[in-house]
């Protein structure tokens, strides 16, 4: 590792300790590192020549402010961006995240064995994050497993929101956009061959049925190679659309393929999916039904008689519409310039001194910033540089850890659970869920109720008791969950 240089006032060129490569993109490089102030690891991406495009800065704009925004324990949260040495000159930027060690598609692809508590938690979990992001009035448009990232102790968090928009009317109701969005697997039949379309929070909430399928299956559900195919596996199981609802689809040649489709009638779920249970298929339904008006909001799923003994609308916050004003962008046509200077505002709000001065009109524009990026910057290039060696020395490629470390489900005996609730046997069967930490200005969200989810004969062990009842949400401690 690179030795330290120099420290800035504002501890950034050694508060990070990069420690590894855990992924790259078309973005660039995302590593893990130590927060030597906190102790805490976290994940750095680095993303280089943003403004070569200013659709792709505009992207990532919208992403970083949505994500300051939107705070809760389901959305992965950014902790810190480095401060740029120059307002007007750079180019690059180094986001901190916490860091996450995995996503719902490595985990369900590595794992063949969750179970039904699993796929419950999992479900609710994401169905509190659109909860909260719906009331927002914000879609996220391309929720899928590779954007939601996941911990060994069942965690998740919903993340890229760099396709994801927000509604200013008075209720989060039909919107036209452009309906590219979402992965075509997950993307709902209302947006599928339309170059418009007219759309509501409903397209999210199929994605979350699609999620919720391949949880059960292993597999995605409708993975269709084009439009017209997709179209078909999806009529295929629910059958053909009645005429009220191809007729609100508003791409004219769609409405034409489905009107001179043969009739086809849909497939009980039960036979797809044999070995579910009822209620949990009662549940899928709904999530997948073809016209979006009969698709359940997510505050409406998360009632559903699926999640009993485990839903607390305490514990499933709403949030207030954002002001018009922080998301004028959307509206304008931006220079690169204009884009560069909104990205260099969103940085400040991570370095307050320098925000006031930004604010009351003192900040310098061309002065050199003290800043921890050149140093940053170089940490990145050794590592690569590494990792680079590494593999021409035909070495595996990094692989994250724990993809595959999710604790299985299986009745437990009170000699296998030691007095801290955990059972001696590891962490193989089963896992302590933390409440999240509390953001500023946030109040803290607790975890869902752990005795919906955990082993029924750790409840009748007298030291387990208390971690298992619903007064204890939220709680510092550890608990027991399959």
């Amino acid at each position: 590792m690179l030795e330290k240089e120099f420290f800035t006032e504002y501890g950034e060129a050694s508060q990070y300790k990069i420690l590894e490569v855990v992924g790259r993109g078309s973005y660039g490089v995302v590593v893990s590192a130590i927060d030597t102030h906190t102790g805490e690891k976290v994940a750095i991406k680095k993303m280089t020549n943003i403004f070569e495009h200013v659709s792709d800065a505009t992207r990532i704009l919208r992403e970083i402010k949505l994500l300051r925004l939107l705070r809760h324990p389901e959305i992965v949260e950014i902790k810190h961006i480095m401060l740029p040495p120059c307002r007007r000159e750079f180019k690059d930027i180094y986001v901190v995240f916490e860091l996450m060690e995995s996503d719902l598609h490595q985990v369900i692809k590595m794992n063949d064995d969750l179970t039904p508590a699993h796929h419950q938690f999992f479900l609710y979990q994401l169905l509190r994050a659109l909860k909260y992001m719906h009331t927002a009035h914000v879609f996220h448009r391309d929720i899928k497993p590779k954007n939601i990232l996941a911990n060994e102790d069942c965690k998740l968090k919903i993340c890229d929101f760099g396709l994801a928009r927000v509604s200013f009317t008075d209720t989060a109701s039909a919107i036209f956009w452009t309906d590219y969005v979402a992965t075509r697997w997950y993307r709902a039949p209302e947006l599928c061959g339309s170059f418009s379309s007219e759309y509501t929070p409903a397209i999210d909430i199929w994605s979350i049925g699609c999620i919720f399928a391949e949880l059960l299956t292993g597999k995605p559900l409708f993975p269709g190679k084009n439009v017209v195919h997709q179209l078909d596996l999806i009529t295929d199981l629910l059958g053909t659309p009645p005429a009220e609802s191809i007729a609100r689809i508003g791409n004219e040649k769609a409405r034409s393929y489905l009107n001179s489709m043969r009739k086809k009638s849909p497939i009980p779920l039960s036979k797809v999916f044999p070995n579910s249970d009822p209620v949990a298929l009662r549940l899928l339904k709904r999530l997948l039904a073809f016209d979006p008006r009969a698709r359940p909001s997510a505050e409406e799923a998360l009632a559903d008689p699926y999640f009993h003994g485990l839903a607390n609308v305490e514990n499933e916050p709403s949030t207030q519409p954002f002001s018009k004003l922080e998301f004028d962008f959307e509206r304008t046509m931006l220079t690169r310039e204009d884009v560069r200077e909104l990205i260099y505002r969103e940085i400040l709000e991570y370095h307050p001194q320098m925000l006031q001065e930004y604010l009351q009109g003192t900040h310098q524009i061309s002065f050199m910033y003290p800043s921890g990026v050149d140093q940053c910057k170089e940490q990145f290039a050794l590592l690569e540089e590494l990792e680079e060696h590494s593999q021409s020395e035909n070495s595996p490629p990094h692989l994250r850890k724990h993809a595959s470390s999710l604790p299985r489900e299986r009745v437990c005996t009170a000699d296998e659970v030691d007095d801290c609730g955990t059972l001696s046997a590891g962490f193989v069967s089963c896992a302590s869920i933390h409440s999240p930490p509390r953001s500023q200005g946030t109040r803290e969200l607790p975890s869902p109720s752990a005795h919906a989810v955990a082993v029924q004969s750790i409840a009748s062990k007298p030291k387990c008791r208390n971690l298992l009842r619903s007064d204890s949400i939220g709680a510092s401690s550890s608990r027991c969950v399959v």
